[in-house]
């Protein structure tokens, strides 16, 4: 099967097997998911949904979080990891958003990418998930993985295979793709037991290192 083929018919089938995708990540607002999605650095959605209704009670607009204590945000995060790390970058970043762009995030990828703790990752999740932005691919540990199982890509380097997957892909997939990808990976096709008999893909995945 060629590979833009086996890449309409992987979208085609996912479309299918999750209609409503949508990230697993609870949040009320663009500033809400931007702060969840940094939170969510080498650490579960699950994990994080946890932790943000009681920062965000506390802490609710970026103005809040901004005049925090770096102490009283590295206490309220600690179970999310590098709690230092992404204290200071909320922090931070929160001071930005106020002061350069009035308290609202931007809608802007590079604007994005230049907030503290802020990569590409993270800016194309919040401006696909809170503006419908296609601004790319979002490739995590999911995505990366079942890519290379689908043998949609052959790269290691996130970037440069969420560059192959958007030139093998309309722009309006873009969004719902990297989502649907990520709900598969974490429910079927986990990184050490695949459920390959119980897959949707089954039929066109070449199970590369599996």
């Amino acid at each position: 099967m060629k590979l833009a083929t086996r890449a309409a018919t992987v979208t085609e089938l996912l479309t299918g097997e999750y209609p409503d995708a949508a990230t697993e990540i609870d949040y009320g607002s663009p500033w809400e998911l931007l702060v969840a999605t940094v939170l969510s650095a080498q650490c579960t959605d699950v994990r994080v949904n946890k932790v943000t209704p009681e920062l965000f009670a506390r802490w609710p607009r970026p103005e809040d979080l901004a005049s925090a204590s770096q102490e009283d945000v590295e206490t309220m995060i600690r179970s999310t990891g590098m709690f230092r790390q992404k204290a200071s970058s909320l922090r931070a970043a929160a001071g930005i958003v106020v002061s350069e762009y009035g308290g609202e995030v931007p809608e802007d990828l590079d604007a994005l990418v230049a907030l503290p703790g802020v990569g590409r990752k993270t800016a194309k999740v919040v401006l696909g998930e809170a503006f419908g932005i296609a601004a790319g691919v979002t490739v995590d540990t999911h995505v990366r993985r079942l890519a290379r199982r689908l043998d949609l890509t052959r790269l290691e380097d996130p970037e440069k295979i969420a560059a192959e997957l958007e030139a093998l892909l309309p722009q309006e997939e873009w969004i719902k793709l990297s989502t649907r990808l990520i709900l598969h990976g974490r429910r079927v096709c986990s990184a050490r037991s695949p459920r390959c008999d119980e897959c949707v893909l089954a039929e066109v995945c070449p199970r590369v290192g599996v």
